[in-house]
Formats: structure tokens, sequence, C-alpha cells
């Protein structure tokens, strides 16, 4: 899992709207692999418990939470277009682009904005055999282990756009 937060927490308050582009130059050792995109509000270490005293003792803490803001999966053999699947070449980089739902949302002064890209994100989406396949047709000997890779940095490497409001 790829896993980049702003350092430093915000000083000022940002609100995203609308769509998330995600731009990814990824690799896979196998011949198909998904790629799950996740946006993630990170709370203040210190953020105060709001819970009312008639709460249980065990309710959520706040302080560190990582509230999800929107997250979609993509399977790779898609990247192409949907008509077709493409295998990936093993070890080759290549680019998966996909558009996100849109999104409002506000991240408060003081919180940080996380991004983390993944390759699975079993039980809410079915399992990859990370080779290139008709998945539902998949046996318990299909599914291998496969190592994702992103890019990022340069010209071409990943990248994830979104608007921000004034």
């Amino acid at each position: 899992m790829l896993l980049f937060t702003n350092r430093k927490p915000l000083d000022h308050d940002v609100t995203v709207f609308g769509p998330i582009t995600a731009d990814l130059k990824v690799s896979t050792s196998g011949t198909d692999s998904d790629f799950v995109v996740k946006i993630i509000d990170v709370y203040p270490n210190d953020y105060p418990d709001t819970h009312a005293p008639q709460e249980p003792a065990n309710s959520i803490k706040l302080g560190g939470y990582q509230q999800l803001v929107r997250g979609e999966p993509f399977r790779g053999k898609f990247r192409k277009g949907f008509e077709k699947p493409v295998p990936f070449e093993p070890g080759k980089p290549d680019h998966i682009a996909f558009r996100m739902p849109d999104v409002a949302h506000t991240f408060r002064e003081g919180h940080r904005i996380m991004v983390q890209i993944q390759s699975s994100w079993f039980p809410l989406t079915d399992r990859n055999p990370q080779k290139f396949m008709d998945i539902p047709n998949a046996h318990p000997g299909d599914f291998v282990k496969a190592m994702e890779r992103v890019y990022f940095g340069g010209a071409d490497g990943s990248r994830i756009e979104l608007m921000i409001g004034q």
C-alpha cells in the first residue's frame, strides 16, 4: 500500500468538491491487478472527544481518527477501455486513469490529507487472482501473490487531481 499524508497539519480549511481524478503510473509482477484510491481526512491527535456522558466508554476516539472521504477501486485490465480487457506486461510501467465519484468535503485547519493506494479492498470488492482471466471462474489455485508498484514524481508520475474551493 502506498501512503501519502501531508507532513504538516493544514494551516487553514481546505474545501474540495466535484470529481477526483486518479492518474496512476503503476506496474505489477502479475498480468492483472486492482488499484484502490482512498482520500482520507486525518484528525489531529489531540482532537477532543465529543461523546455524550451516556455513550459507552468504548466509543470512537476522534484524536488521530482517519475519516474516509472517498474511496474507489479500479480493475487494471480495463485501463484501456471496458470493451476489451488488456493484460499487464509483468514489471512494465503503465498508466491507469479514472474518475472517482464527486465529493464535497472540508478538511479543517489542523487536519491532514492522506491518500492511500492499495491493491485490494476485500471484502468490499472481490479478490483479483493477479492473473489476466475471467475472475468469476477463478479456482483457488489461480490466485497468486503479486508485487504492485506505484510510481510518483516526474512529469508522468502518479497524481490525484481534485478541485479546491475558495
